[in-house]
């Protein structure tokens, strides 16, 4: 009996963290308005987030995430469209997971899943509250089984904010298609510009660790992905050091 119940505990482990079919419909691309005045109200232009006004909007939060979660990307949709719906996604199921434990006084998003013990849960990326398409996921699904898996665009690391005061910065205003690309460009300046989160002078840099845990997905050096958006550039042979991560909220509850 241990055996099998020890096989099921690693089973929903490799799930959580495995690819899902991208769920599809057949609706029109959603408006992200509603999410758009969210951050707009709520996200300074640090990065840092007022989740005690998020609370107080939560039924506008709601809204837009019930939106999300029915209205799955369609075929038709093109893949800015696409791209845009799964940034805004992960990013506003994010500020709801804080809020969903905001009463546990947790300092830090990591602090779901260790210090509050969910069953069968390792990690806040973990825990499956989101359903969309039918399918239940998890912060997981979406970062790593859909948008790493689906698109080609690195830059989305500079997109997506797990909460943490070392994450990028959120952005206070929406993904669109329409300006995504230059989005994108932007969030890459803005945080290897970030004095308080990246060191670099021509010689050496001492960089966001997120180059080092997904640097391979750029496809370049740490040389050339620095110089891609840091107004001091680095030599080629410049030596490469890496940040602690501050897991600390972004924000203040």
């Amino acid at each position: 009996m241990k055996i099998v119940n020890l096989f099921i505990i690693l089973l929903i482990s490799i799930q959580s963290c495995s690819a899902v079919n991208t769920p599809t419909s057949t609706a029109a691309p959603i408006s992200h308005d509603v999410w758009d005045g969210l951050l707009k109200k709520h996200v300074d232009a640090k990065g840092f987030v007022n989740y005690a006004g998020f609370a107080k909007d939560q039924a506008q939060l709601k809204k837009y995430l019930d939106l999300v979660e029915k209205s799955a990307p369609a075929k038709s949709w093109s893949k800015d469209e696409e791209l845009a719906y799964w940034i805004n996604a992960y990013n506003a199921f994010t500020i709801q997971l804080v809020l969903d434990n905001a009463d546990k006084k947790i300092t830090s998003i990591k602090d779901i899943g260790s210090k509050i013990k969910i069953p069968f849960v390792n990690t806040p990326w973990d825990v499956k509250f989101i359903t969309i398409g039918g399918q239940k996921m998890d912060l997981n699904n979406i970062e790593h089984g859909i948008i790493r898996k689906k698109f080609n665009e690195p830059r989305i690391h500079f997109a997506l904010v797990c909460a943490a005061v070392s994450c990028p910065p959120l952005r206070n205003e929406a993904f669109v298609a329409s300006r995504l690309d230059k989005q994108l460009q932007d969030q890459g300046v803005k945080f290897l510009n970030d004095a308080s989160k990246n060191k670099i002078t021509a010689n050496s840099a001492k960089v966001t660790k997120i180059l080092d845990w997904y640097g391979g997905d750029f496809k370049k050096s740490k040389q050339e992905i620095i110089n891609d958006y840091s107004k001091t550039k680095v030599n080629k042979d410049a030596s490469i050091s890496y940040m602690d991560y501050n897991w600390a909220l972004n924000g203040k509850l």
